[in-house]
C-alpha cells in the first residue's frame, strides 16, 4: 500500500446513506489500487459500513472529547473505536469546533488511531499542524462540492499549506480538498505536496461510482 490516500466523505447524502453507504464502502473495497481508500461515514452507518465492507478502512465524520458518563448526543471516541473506526474527521467546514476541542481529542484516543483535522485556509492549517494531528486537510469553503477542484481553482493555498506544515512538522500528513473529480486532480494534489485528497460529491453522488473512483487512483 502507497503513502498516499484517497478520503471519500459521505457527508448525509441520500446517495451515501444507509443501505447505499454499505453498498458504496463495498465498491470501495473493491477498487484495485495501492492507494490507502478511506470512507468516512456517519456515526449512524458507522457498525453497518464496517460489517458489510470489513477489509475497507472506515472513519467516522466526527467525535467530541468526552469520557464516560452524562454527555447525551455526544459521540464518544471509544464508542467509535468499539465499532470498528479507524479514524476521524474532525472541525470539517460543515462542522467546526474549537482548537480546544481538537486539542483535547487527540489527547482522548489511542495511538493508531488517525485524526484528519480540517483547515479553511493556510493560517488554519498552520494552527492545527502544530497540534500534530495524522494529518491536516485543507479546503477552501467556497469550492467544497463545486465543478472546480482547489487544485485548479486555487492551487497556491495547497502548495503554500504544505510549505506551512513543514515548517512546523514533518510527521504531520497533508491533504485537500474541495472540487476534487479525477485522477489529474488527484495527481496535481500530489504535485503540490499533498499525500492525497479529501472529498465527497465527486464519489457520492455520481452515476457511476466505479469508474469515478478507477479515474481517481488512475495516476496514482
Amino acid at each position: 500500500m502507497s503513502d498516499h490516500l484517497v478520503v471519500v466523505n459521505f457527508k448525509t447524502y441520500e446517495s451515501a446513506h444507509g443501505i447505499a453507504a454499505e453498498e458504496l464502502a463495498l465498491i470501495m473495497e473493491q477498487i484495485e489500487t495501492d492507494a490507502r481508500m478511506i470512507a468516512v461515514v456517519s456515526a449512524f452507518d458507522l457498525s453497518a459500513v464496517v460489517s458489510a465492507a470489513p477489509n475497507l478502512e472506515i472513519w467516522t465524520q466526527h467525535l467530541d472529547p468526552i469520557n464516560f458518563g452524562s454527555n447525551t448526543g455526544w459521540l464518544h471516541p471509544e464508542t467509535a473505536i468499539q465499532r470498528g473506526a479507524k479514524g476521524t474527521l474532525i472541525n470539517h467546514a460543515e462542522h467546526k469546533v474549537s482548537i480546544e476541542h481538537i486539542a483535547m481529542l487527540l489527547d482522548n484516543v489511542p495511538e493508531g488511531f488517525t485524526i484528519c483535522a480540517c483547515a479553511a485556509d493556510i493560517d488554519e492549517a498552520r494552527a492545527l499542524s502544530a497540534l500534530q494531528p495524522d494529518y491536516v486537510a485543507v479546503e477552501p469553503p467556497e469550492l467544497i462540492g463545486g465543478e472546480i477542484s482547489v487544485t485548479t481553482a486555487d492551487p497556491e493555498i495547497v502548495s503554500g499549506t504544505a510549505r506551512a506544515i513543514r515548517e512546523i512538522s514533518e510527521d504531520v500528513g497533508i491533504l485537500c480538498g474541495a472540487g476534487v473529480k479525477n485522477g489529474q486532480d488527484v495527481l496535481k494534489a500530489i504535485e503540490l505536496g499533498t499525500s492525497g485528497v479529501l472529498l465527497a460529491s465527486g464519489v457520492t453522488k455520481v452515476k457511476d461510482a466505479v469508474a469515478a473512483l478507477n479515474d481517481l487512483v488512475s495516476e496514482l
